[in-house]
């Protein structure tokens, strides 16, 4: 689904940015990262927009665009490193080639990781209307052995077909947790109904499906203060819905916060400390094979 764009009453008044402002805009982007350097682009832009900063952004596409300027800028400078932006949209296909038998298991070995989930009662994956949403998120999903999916808003009927297929053809019968992260606007709160509904469609009825909401709700938007942006007159759907709140204008650092503790509260007791010591112990063991292997004659 494409980003909608930013609307606002009145003509916007285009006024050029002094240097003095520019340089102070940039230190606002610099201390939002440093405080929390795994957020996209759009998090930041939001975090710009509060009117109590020195030098805030409009609430518009030039307003963004502007931020988004700045942070190309500031990464190539150095002022910033490029991996305090977070940035999924480089998905590629790759093919891994190893030097031999003891390169494939020293290599490997780094990538254990013991299976959290065994004595869980739920199975849980976490769904993302966007890419830029799951690209702050995934860090945190892959330290929860969580699989996280960006549904690209109104996802084909193949992309859910598939995730139900999954599970179908698993032989794990616990019940699946999928929490989900979306906009609040007439198409975002339509977005996960649609998911659900087909998701329902497809799974098995032998595995009980939990769908949850967890970001942005009404509950949220009043409790963070969340900027708001009135809806399109020309959208008829929902018309419930007064205003709308991407969900990057939650801040990063809350938003992983949530994920966290639903996601934490389905695992077991320390099952992650837990998972970290048998980690260190089965990696160390991979390690020394692939030193024998190493050593072997004719490696």
């Amino acid at each position: 689904m494409a980003r909608q764009k930013f609307y606002r009453a009145g003509p916007i008044k285009r006024v050029r940015r002094t240097a003095a402002q520019v340089a102070q805009l940039d230190r606002q982007i610099i201390e939002v990262l440093r405080q929390d350097p795994r957020q996209s682009v759009r998090h930041v832009f939001y975090r710009m927009t509060d009117p109590r900063l020195p030098e805030p952004v409009e609430k518009s596409d030039r307003g963004y665009k502007h931020v988004q300027e700045r942070c190309v800028a500031l990464r190539r400078s150095g002022a910033i490193p490029y991996a305090w932006i977070a940035d999924m949209s480089r998905q590629g296909y790759y093919v891994d080639t190893f030097s031999g038998a003891s390169d494939f298991v020293e290599r490997m070995a780094g990538l254990y990781r013991a299976d959290i989930w065994a004595d869980a009662d739920y199975r849980c994956e976490v769904w993302a209307e966007s890419r830029s949403i799951a690209s702050v998120l995934l860090k945190d999903c892959r330290e929860l052995a969580v699989d996280l999916f960006p549904c690209g808003g109104f996802s084909s009927l193949s992309f859910v077909h598939q995730a139900a297929e999954q599970h179908n053809n698993s032989d794990d019968w616990r019940p699946l947790q999928i929490f989900y992260i979306g906009d609040y606007d007439p198409a975002g709160v339509l977005i996960d109904r649609s998911l659900e509904k087909e998701m329902r469609r497809h799974l098995s009825g032998d595995i009980e499906l939990r769908f949850e909401r967890i970001g942005i709700n009404l509950d949220q938007i009043e409790e963070f203060s969340l900027p708001t942006k009135p809806r399109k007159e020309s959208d008829a759907r929902s018309q419930h819905i007064a205003f709308t709140v991407e969900a990057e204008a939650m801040p990063a650092g809350i938003m992983r916060r949530i994920l966290r503790e639903k996601v934490e509260a389905l695992l077991p007791e320390n099952a992650l400390a837990v998972a970290k010591v048998a980690e260190q112990s089965e990696r160390a063991h991979l390690l020394e094979m692939a030193q024998l292997l190493h050593n072997a004659p004719g490696s």
